[in-house]
């Protein structure tokens, strides 16, 4: 309400004329002076891909976010959305939201020569101004940039008419963002097309030249390996864009657990799920150690998408055994840890050559996360009563689907759990977090040597005997 309808209404409000690249480096310099978040959904980027990021934009260039799969790639090109201002004016009724001031396409052209200042104005929202393309091999010119449009010839418009020209995706984004996602995997005589489009904005349309001054940002993503893999990016295109930002996963197991809560959806049974935080360190570590190991292959990657998808798997596998036992809050026990490793093995690509060593491997992973978050968090604990009693043949079974009171009355009363209970972060002592807490103490012992442990099913663990 209140805003300018016509160009001269426009003209008299003082509107400030700038290019899309202006706008989001004013906007983004107003905000690191003032001190305001720009990426809040993205976590772990504030040292390294954040700032070369804002570096880029301060430039104006357009920009390359390489990085392996599940880095927030997209998410991170987005987020750019909230940099642009919250409208801007176009002509009205224009397919490429024309500029009242500087007129592109040639119907624009021709209201502005017989309307002058009377030519009406709209307004676009900032997410009218988006526009992302997933680069397919089967993607054309067409899609791209745009081709005759035979019911306008049916029309009766000779194709020697620019009107008869259907505007493709990226004149659609004049003014605004434009992404390609995985861009080596658009074929090279499409990569052609766009060269002009970035630099000397010059374009053939089935014979048409079109000068097209296209203001727009564009952003693309590759994962490295398709240099070399799915395809390549040609070095002329290469070349245009003025900076490339190089993504990571998250180099801390608080970001990577940072973002599992801020992705992980909670089913939706009905009953509360808490997981303990030791446990979801174990998740994290586990990542961490497969994204280390050299039988797993790193170019591929191990995604945040993985981690986020075992957490929720593990709070799955809590609700399922909450649900069968009649629990009313549903906590996971590392027994679930272990039944990740078959629903998530399809995830990791190996490069290993023996057949059958993908579980042993993710075994292994999962065994030196457990004992690196045992190791931290219960190192300095003297376990010598629990050990004790195992000595003198206590045997404790753990199945899932057995409850967290069938648990723990096999171990009857428990040396030093409040103990166990504050160093693994658990505040409040309910019959889940201590029969957690107790097996993952059981698994750390075992891993360390110091009880024995046996399968006595798919699902089921025996600790002594």
């Amino acid at each position: 309400m209140g805003l300018p309808t016509t160009v001269a209404e426009l003209k008299r409000s003082g509107y400030t004329d700038r290019s899309v690249k202006q706008e989001l480096s004013s906007n983004l310099a107003r905000r690191l002076g003032a001190g305001q978040p720009m990426f809040g959904s993205i976590m772990g980027f504030s040292d390294s891909v954040l700032p070369a990021l804002q570096r880029g934009i301060l430039a104006g260039h357009d920009i390359i976010l390489l990085g392996e799969r599940g880095q927030a790639k997209t998410r991170l090109i987005r987020s750019l959305v909230g940099l642009l201002d919250e409208s801007v004016p176009a002509i009205a009724g224009c397919e490429i939201n024309d500029h009242p001031y500087h007129p592109v396409c040639a119907g624009c052209r021709t209201r502005i020569a017989g309307d002058g200042d009377a030519t009406p104005v709209t307004w676009i929202s900032r997410d009218q101004r988006f526009s992302e393309k997933l680069a397919t091999p089967d993607t054309s010119v067409a899609d791209l940039i745009g081709d005759v449009d035979p019911i306008r010839v049916a029309e009766g418009r000779y194709l020697s008419d620019e009107l008869t020209i259907h505007y493709g995706l990226i004149p659609r984004t004049h003014r605004g963002i434009l992404a390609i996602n995985e861009l080596p995997d658009l074929p090279e005589r499409i990569q052609v097309s766009l060269l002009n489009i970035l630099e000397e904005r010059d374009v053939q349309i089935r014979g048409f030249k079109v000068r097209l001054p296209l203001d727009l940002l564009l952003v693309a993503t590759a994962n490295p390996e398709d240099y070399t893999h799915r395809g390549r990016i040609i070095s002329p295109l290469k070349d245009r864009f003025g900076t490339q930002v190089r993504t990571h996963y998250p180099e801390e197991p608080a970001d990577e657990i940072a973002i599992m809560d801020q992705e992980a959806a909670p089913p939706g049974v009905g009953i509360p799920v808490y997981v303990p935080v030791f446990l979801k360190e174990v998740l994290a570590e586990y990542t961490g150690h497969l994204r280390r190991s050299p039988k797993i292959n790193q170019r591929s990657g191990v995604s945040v998408r993985y981690s986020i998808g075992n957490l929720e798997t593990l709070m799955a596998g809590a609700l399922r055994r909450a649900v069968l036992a009649g629990e009313p809050v549903a906590v996971p026990r590392p027994l679930e840890l272990w039944s990740l490793l078959d629903a998530s093995m399809g995830r990791i690509e190996f490069d290993t050559m023996e057949e059958g060593r993908e579980r042993r491997i993710l075994e292994s992973c999962m065994r030196a996360a457990i004992a690196d978050v045992f190791r931290r968090r219960l190192g300095g604990q003297d376990f010598g009563p629990w050990v004790a009693r195992f000595d003198t043949g206590m045997v404790v079974e753990s199945s899932d689907e057995q409850s967290a009171e069938e648990f723990l009355a096999q171990f009857g009363n428990v040396p030093e759990l409040q103990e166990t209970l504050l160093r693994l972060g658990l505040t409040e002592e309910s019959p889940g977090a201590a029969a957690s807490a107790i097996e993952f103490a059981l698994e750390g012992l075992h891993l360390a040597r110091r009880v024995n442990k046996s399968g006595t099913g798919p699902r089921a663990w025996r600790f002594g005997g």
